[in-house]
C-alpha cells in the first residue's frame, strides 16, 4: 500500500448543536464526510481509505475501512496509525470530515510536493487585521506571516508514527508534531472554498436555490405489474402508459426540468415515438440526472404525494423511499412521501388511477 487516505469522522462536533453528529447532516444532498469520500475515490489516488468513526456508517466500496475513533481528534489520529503500522503504507493523507469542498487538484499538489518533503500542509492566508492578546496587551501581528492551516495534511508514513506514539499530549493537527520538535514541513496554497464547518452558518446557502413542481396522473388497467418508484408493488393492476407508468418517477422528472427551467417530460421522452415505448422509467430518470450534474446542480429535497385509494401508501413507504435514495443518489432522509386520497372522488377515488404531484428544491 502506497498511499492512504485516513478521514477523521468521529467527533461530536459541540459548537453545531445538533443532536445528529455534524458529520452526518445533509451537506448538498448527501452526508457531509461523503463528500470527502467521494473525492478521494475519485482522484485514484489511494490504495485504501481509512474511515475513523465512533457511529457504524453504511459504506460500499471495498476501499473503505471503518475503524473506531477515539474521544479526541489526535487519539482518533493515532488510532487509524496504529491500524496501519504493518500494513506497507509509504504516505498517508489526513482530512477532517468538517472539509467538504477540497479538491482533487489539491490532493495532487501535496501528492508532488510528498516526493522530497516528509510534511506537506496546505494553507491560506487572512486579510483582516489581527491581533493578539498577551499579558493584559493587545498586539498586531503581521498578517503576511500569519497561516490559516488547512487539511488534507500528509506525510510520510513512518516519520509521523514515529512522532504521534511518542506524543501523549492534544495537538490540534498532525503538523504540530513536527514543528514542536523542530522539523521541516512544507506550506503550500491551499484553497479558499476548503473551509471548514464548524457551525451551522456556515451551511447558509448563498447560491440561488430553484423549485420545480411535477405531476403525472394513469388509469389503472389489469393484467399490467405497478411500478412506483422504481419498483415493483404487488396489486391487482398495473398503470396505462407508453412507457411503465410509474407516476411517482415521472413526477420527479417533471419537478427536476421545472427546476432547471428545461421544460417537460413529454420534451425528452414523446409518447409518440416508439423507442420509448414501455421504457423503464428509472432509466428515463438516469438521464435527466445526468442533465442534472452537467449543469452542477445537486437536489436539497424531494416532497411527494401519492395520490390514490389503494395500495397504501403506509405499507410500502420505506420500500419506496430506498429505491428512490438510490436511483437518485441522495440520502433518503431528504425525501418525504405521503399518501393521499380523495374521498371516492373521481377516477381516482374508484380505484380507476393513481396521480402523483412532487415539489423538487435544487441549488447549484
Amino acid at each position: 500500500m502506497s498511499n492512504c487516505f485516513i478521514l477523521l469522522a468521529a467527533g461530536k462536533g459541540k459548537r453545531f448543536k445538533s443532536k445528529l453528529p455534524k458529520q452526518l447532516i445533509n451537506y448538498r444532498g448527501k452526508p457531509l464526510f461523503q463528500h470527502s469520500i467521494d473525492i478521494a475515490l475519485k482522484s485514484k489516488i489511494f490504495d485504501k481509505i481509512i474511515l475513523v468513526t465512533n457511529k457504524k456508517l453504511k459504506i460500499i466500496d471495498k476501499k473503505i475501512i471503518q475503524i473506531k475513533g477515539g474521544r479526541e481528534r489526535f487519539e482518533s489520529s493515532y488510532k487509524a496509525l496504529k491500524f496501519l503500522k504493518n500494513k506497507k503504507v509509504k504516505n498517508v493523507f489526513i482530512h477532517d470530515a468538517a472539509r467538504p469542498n477540497f479538491s482533487i487538484n489539491l490532493l495532487k499538489k501535496l501528492k508532488k510536493q510528498l516526493t522530497r518533503n516528509n510534511a506537506v500542509v496546505p494553507y491560506t492566508q487572512t486579510d483582516s487585521s489581527v491581533k493578539y492578546f498577551n499579558k493584559k496587551k493587545y498586539e498586531n501581528l503581521i498578517r503576511e506571516k500569519i497561516f490559516l492551516t488547512q487539511t488534507p495534511q500528509c506525510f510520510n508514513f513512518k516519520k509521523l508514527f514515529e512522532l504521534s506514539s511518542k506524543n501523549t499530549k492534544p495537538v490540534t493537527d498532525e503538523a504540530s508534531l513536527f514543528l514542536e520538535k523542530g522539523l521541516k514541513v512544507k506550506f503550500i496554497m491551499g484553497e479558499d472554498k476548503n473551509i471548514k464547518i464548524t457551525t451551522k452558518k456556515d451551511l447558509i446557502n448563498k447560491i440561488n436555490t430553484f423549485y420545480g413542481i411535477g405531476f403525472d396522473i394513469h388509469r389503472l388497467i389489469k393484467n399490467k405489474k405497478l411500478y412506483l418508484g422504481g419498483i415493483k408493488i404487488p396489486f391487482h393492476s398495473g398503470l396505462k402508459g407508453h412507457s411503465d407508468g410509474d407516476v411517482i418517477i415521472h413526477a420527479i422528472i417533471d419537478g427536476l426540468l421545472g427546476a432547471m427551467r428545461k421544460r417537460d417530460i413529454g420534451t425528452f421522452f414523446p409518447d409518440n415515438r416508439n423507442k420509448f415505448k414501455n421504457i423503464r422509467s428509472p432509466k428515463m430518470l438516469k438521464s435527466i440526472l445526468n442533465m442534472l450534474h452537467a449543469n452542477k446542480f445537486y437536489i436539497n429535497n424531494v416532497d411527494i404525494n401519492l395520490i390514490c385509494e389503494k395500495p397504501k401508501v403506509s405499507k410500502c413507504r420505506d420500500k419506496i423511499i430506498n429505491s428512490l435514495s438510490k436511483l437518485l443518489n441522495i440520502d433518503k432522509r431528504i425525501i418525504n412521501l405521503k399518501g393521499k386520497t380523495v374521498e371516492k372522488l373521481g377516477l381516482i377515488g374508484k380505484e380507476k388511477a393513481i396521480a402523483c404531484e412532487v415539489i423538487c428544491s435544487i441549488s447549484k
